[in-house]
């Protein structure tokens, strides 16, 4: 029996993303894989991001069953005993026969024959006592970090930090969510798209952040002609929401804004505006061009730190790398790549990025400074330290502005004090609908 192409292709996306620090979902969504019908290219995703999503949880089961120390296999064998695992304890339509011989196909094909009698003993006992994994009852019944981190498949080390910052159920909250299918959110500028979206077979649910957003809820939207001729953003809420706080302007600089959702947001909403979007990597600037053929934003290669431009603008979004832990649900793999010290280093990065485009802020100019994090050393540590150097900001409250955006007709969600952290936005997985998202909206004086 021939190997499955959505199990070659999540074995091949796992090792690369083991080896490389690629991300999954890019390269899930890579022309390499374009070829694969619609049923093997979802269960790639499935198994994919299910492997990454429970790593931890899957190696330890693994482990129970294994002669040999995990550490000490090779990543070939390590990948194919986590993909049977993970279908095995998951997935109860996927056959245990094909989860199991097809993992170890997978150790034949990757050229680790010595291993196949290894892999497919592991697998045997395995199969034998896999059960459907009630996750979430685990993870609710959970009363300690360890518990917790143990259930919800989370570093220890992070789970710890969020029940100190968040208390415990709002952390249990956030594991909870990173392990869900994180839903499909479009943003649409244009509401005849509307109507060709139902001819597609496509349904939708209005958002719960903003009204300009709609929830996916059946058909394939990937496929429609809308979103193949660029025409429709897939875009978390709570992403497209920073992008709001920004407000209007004629000279506006995104300065980090690859892969370009809140540049094509920006752009939308300022169509008179001159809009530079600036991206350190050349291919990532190549993307956002793709993405955004707006005429008015004009795409440069540049470091933020250092920019090369004298000119000051009026509105400035600042939307920093940043560790991600906002974002595990759709970016689970970062999880394992983390580590404590990191946070250290992204802080001196995006304080310098802070400082520099400060510099670019016209007299009664915005800047939006904002992460993907959880992590106060990068949210409100860089903001306050950039204040304390640079005397001539003051901050808004974000609060006021979103108060703003409702009597505009844009935000639908009414709990807007749970959306703020004093005067910074703060949005929590599992509290608010999408990623995890911080702003803080400085001033020029």
């Amino acid at each position: 029996m021939p190997i499955s192409p959505a199990r070659i292709a999540a074995f091949d996306i796992l090792l690369r993303v083991e080896r490389e620090d690629s991300y999954a979902s890019e390269l899930l969504h890579a022309s390499h894989y374009a070829k694969l019908s619609v049923g093997d290219h979802g269960l790639a995703t499935q198994l994919v991001m299910g492997v990454l999503r429970w790593r931890s949880l899957l190696d330890k089961q693994i482990a129970e069953h294994s002669s040999q120390k995990l550490l000490r296999l090779d990543p070939e064998v390590l990948t194919s005993l986590r993909l049977a695992a993970y279908q095995l304890l998951f997935l109860d339509r996927v056959p245990e026969r094909a989860a199991v011989h097809e993992s170890v196909e997978l150790v034949k094909r990757a050229k680790k024959r010595s291993a196949v009698p290894f892999a497919n003993a592991v697998l045997r006992k395995f199969s034998e006592v896999a059960r459907e994994h009630d996750t979430a009852s685990a993870i609710s019944k959970s009363n300690t970090s360890k518990e917790l981190a143990a259930a919800s498949a989370h570093p220890f080390w992070l789970v710890e930090r969020w029940v100190k910052e968040f208390g415990f159920d709002t952390a249990k909250q956030i594991c909870a969510y990173d392990q869900r299918i994180p839903e499909t959110v479009i943003r649409i500028a244009d509401a005849a798209i509307l109507d060709e979206l139902k001819r597609e077979k496509v349904e939708l649910a209005p958002g719960r952040l903003l009204t300009s957003s709609y929830r996916v809820t059946a058909g394939d939207i990937a496929h429609t002609h809308a979103f193949r001729e660029n025409r429709l953003p897939i875009q978390d809420e709570a992403s497209q929401l920073v992008s709001l706080l920004v407000g209007r302007g004629s000279n506006i600089l995104d300065c980090c804004a690859a892969p370009g959702g809140k540049t094509r947001t920006l752009a939308e909403r300022n169509p008179h505006a001159r809009i530079v979007a600036m991206e350190l990597h050349p291919h990532r600037a190549r993307m956002l061009r793709r993405l955004v053929d707006a005429n008015n934003v004009h795409v440069i290669v540049a470091d933020a730190r250092n920019l090369p431009t004298s000119a000051l603008f009026d509105c400035i979004l600042a939307d920093v790398p940043c560790s991600g832990t906002g974002t595990l649900a759709r970016n689970p793999e970062i999880k394992w790549r983390l580590k404590l010290e990191d946070l250290g280093d992204l802080q001196t990065r995006q304080l310098g990025i802070l400082l520099s485009v400060m510099q670019r802020v016209s007299p009664g100019g915005r800047l939006v400074y904002s992460t993907c994090s959880l992590e106060k050393e990068e949210n409100s540590a860089v903001v306050e330290k950039a204040m304390s150097l640079d005397h001539s900001f003051h901050i808004v409250d974000c609060g006021s502005e979103l108060e703003k955006l409702r009597a505009e007709g844009e935000l639908r969600w009414e709990d807007i004090n749970s959306l703020t952290d004093g005067p910074y936005l703060r949005t929590i997985p599992g509290t608010h609908p999408g990623d995890g998202f911080f702003a803080a909206i400085l001033e020029k004086q």
